[in-house]
């Protein structure tokens, strides 16, 4: 295979992605120009807010062709565009052979959650010391434990009396969290997601893991729970507050994670006419937060 590296202003990212799609790019991807440098800036995006920008001021972008050939005639196409005027090519190369699926592996160890609770990919040998382990590899879903809204729910999860307690795990994802909880002994777990994928991950994962789910769509939800968790972003929780708080039994608790630690005085407010959110954990920029229902 071989890449074409090229320098693009943020007006002509998009164009530019698209075209290279069109010439059979393989893969198209942008990063900052200014990467590492006092010129660099974020792009974020997060759900109810407007999207990022497609590019940065000055873009890098790498498109990946199968051959030398398909990569130099992609340049030539491109170059003789209206369009590439303020774009320059930086370089075309053939991109090393390389095993993506044993560097993919050495990107995710395992995982401590406590000093007895781990997570561990497959191809992993568990720590001497892990007592209770999760064994998960990175997939189509969100959380593998990396994370540290992950690990702050998991953290919790494993210093509650969590024997005989049904939970429900709200955009479960890879269905980490409701793992964990059959991992120390709930009884009545519930895994929902709005999207279908992460439904049969959550189901796969659970059956690699020896424990069993009830996984769905979010009308599986049904009743009330000892345990409600939501590990998802501010601005869907905020939306969700009625519908959480009105899955959290008399006695239960709601455990509330992706938030910002700016957030979390809106999240506060949010729930406040049904429950009095705290913080319990932060964690590199990141609260979680939970509530005790009377």
């Amino acid at each position: 295979m071989h890449e074409l590296l090229l320098l693009a202003p943020e007006s002509q990212v998009e164009p530019l992605s698209e075209a290279l799609e069109a010439l059979d790019a393989l893969s198209v991807s942008v990063e900052d120009a200014d990467a590492d440098t006092d010129a660099e800036r974020g792009l974020f995006g997060e759900p109810g807010l407007p999207a990022p920008k497609a590019g940065w001021a000055r873009s890098r972008l790498t498109a990946l062709f199968a051959s030398a050939a398909a990569a130099h005639e992609a340049q030539q196409l491109l170059q003789a565009q209206d369009f590439f005027a303020g774009c320059e090519v930086c370089a075309l190369r053939p991109v090393a052979d390389t095993d993506w699926v044993r560097l993919t592996q050495t990107q995710f160890e395992p995982v401590p959650i406590t000093p007895t609770f781990w997570i561990v990919p497959s191809w992993h040998e568990v720590p001497p010391a892990a007592q209770q382990v999760i064994r998960l590899d990175p997939g189509q879903a969100f959380g593998t434990g990396t994370h540290p809204t992950t690990r702050m729910c998991l953290r919790w999860l494993a210093q509650q009396p969590l024997a005989g307690r049904s939970v429900l795990d709200y955009g479960c994802g890879s269905g980490i969290l409701a793992i964990a909880a059959a991992k120390f002994a709930a009884q009545r777990i519930d895994a929902v997601d709005i999207d279908p994928v992460a439904v049969q991950t959550a189901q796969r994962n659970a059956l690699h893991n020896g424990v069993q789910l009830q996984t769905g769509l979010p009308d599986l939800a049904c009743g009330t729970y000892d345990v409600v968790l939501a590990n998802i972003l501010a601005t869907p929780l905020k939306l969700l507050a009625p519908l959480l708080c009105e899955h959290v039994g008399l006695g239960g608790h709601l455990v509330l994670s992706g938030i910002l630690q700016r957030q979390a005085s809106e999240l506060q407010a949010a729930y406040a006419p049904w429950l009095p959110l705290q913080i319990s954990d932060a964690e590199d920029g990141w609260v979680l937060m939970t509530a005790h229902a009377p």
